[in-house]
């Protein structure tokens, strides 16, 4: 799904990962 804060950092973005239950830092590659 598409958000807004994703598009507004795309080279650079934080995102929650439920795995390593932390906020990891996501960058232009995107691991699912």
């Amino acid at each position: 799904k598409k958000n807004a804060r994703t598009k507004t950092d795309k080279l650079s973005f934080k995102k929650y990962d439920p795995v390593a239950r932390k906020h990891v830092e996501y960058k232009e590659t995107k691991i699912k």
